[in-house]
């Protein structure tokens, strides 16, 4: 009892908890739509977790998963801030980091997406997911001036404090759900660099526009704020380029639903990884990943949500050896670059089947 009070106490003190929007901004979330009861919800019923939370927590504690980490660190292509040399406004180049993070150089700007660029995860790192390298394709410190973050949700492994922290005044403007700002401006982020957006919302920047559109999934950062901030998957478009970035969430009519309002895209950068059986209507399955880069009509698909931490019960490298099955299926060209490894569009696409290197993968 007095470990779970001491665990408590300090996770309701620790600054990476974050902040609650206040009560005048919940308020003014209930004309969106999107709220019930004071919390915010999926466009169709949705439940976190199927079946038991006991079967949940002896899967988690008690059952065995084969190669469920790598038994070495991944290849990866470092990077800093010389490296990133500036694109021409009518090229575009995404730069992968591991799990969700990415780097999108897009009509002249450079946005960072969801900028998990942490060793370790969360306030409690003794029992959050390790991170499967020690060492990063780049660091907080060495990524060069951003115009616009976005954000896909508030989790820890998408919004982490530290990089916040470490990047928060080289960064023009931060896009992020609706009550996401609260974290942001206890994190010492200026109010004037903050935007909350709900699906649908859009921003004009010059030669860039960012449009927040739906996803299937939930919120929160510690015990008791479960859904109290909105999610969000990305569209960006220039005059000649479309991106989508799918952020986390499960299958569901909404992909085709973007794809008829804002593709096709280039390239979607699809969550891949870190699904369970027991969590069928908030993450996708490898299969789902790919059907739904094809409702939004991507050219390309790029998988993400892997490569970094191992959070659900399958191999470490599962969803990416079963997404490019089904794409290869499906004919759907699928880029899979090494950690920190630019993908140019127009240019021959990274497509090395690169994790499956020998001394990869645990000796059965």
């Amino acid at each position: 009892m007095l470990l779970v009070l001491a665990v408590s106490t300090f996770l309701s003190c620790s600054p990476q908890l974050g902040s609650a929007p206040t009560a005048a901004q919940r308020q003014s979330y209930h004309r969106t739509g999107h709220l019930e009861d004071g919390k915010f919800v999926n466009a169709q019923p949705t439940t976190v977790m199927a079946g038991s939370t006991f079967s949940a927590f002896r899967r988690m504690f008690f059952e065995h998963t084969p190669n469920q980490n790598p038994a070495a660190p991944l290849p990866m292509q470092r990077l800093d801030s010389l490296t990133i040399t500036q694109l021409p406004a009518d090229q575009v180049r995404v730069t992968w980091f591991g799990h969700s993070a990415s780097l999108v150089e897009i009509g002249g700007k450079k946005v960072l997406l969801d900028p998990m660029l942490s060793v370790k995860m969360g306030p409690l790192a003794l029992v959050t997911p390790k991170r499967y390298n020690q060492e990063l394709a780049i660091y907080p410190e060495q990524l060069p001036a951003i115009d616009a973050v976005l954000i896909s949700h508030d989790h820890y492994d998408h919004l982490d404090y530290q990089t916040v922290l470490k990047i928060k005044d080289k960064v023009g403007q931060f896009y992020v759900p609706l009550g996401v700002g609260a974290h942001l401006r206890a994190w010492g982020v200026a109010e004037s660099r903050i935007h909350e957006m709900t699906w649908g919302d859009s921003v004009n920047l010059p030669g860039l526009t960012i449009v927040s559109t739906p996803t299937q999934h939930f919120s929160g950062r510690g015990l008791t704020n479960r859904n109290s901030t909105f999610w969000s998957s990305w569209v960006l478009k220039t005059s000649q380029h479309r991106l989508f970035y799918s952020g986390d969430g499960g299958y569901g009519p909404h992909f085709k639903d973007i794809g008829q309002q804002y593709g096709p895209f280039d390239l979607a950068l699809m969550e891949c990884g870190q699904y369970d059986r027991a969590w069928p209507q908030i993450h996708m399955q490898p299969e789902q990943s790919v059907q739904a880069a094809l409702d939004v009509r991507a050219r390309v698909m790029q998988p993400v949500h892997w490569g970094a931490f191992t959070e659900a019960h399958h191999a470490w490298n599962e969803s990416v050896e079963r997404a490019t099955a089904a794409a290869a299926r499906q004919h759907l060209p699928v880029a899979t670059p090494l950690l920190g490894q630019p993908v140019v569009l127009g240019a021959p696409l990274p497509q090395q089947v690169w994790w499956r290197a020998p001394g990869l993968s645990e000796v059965q």
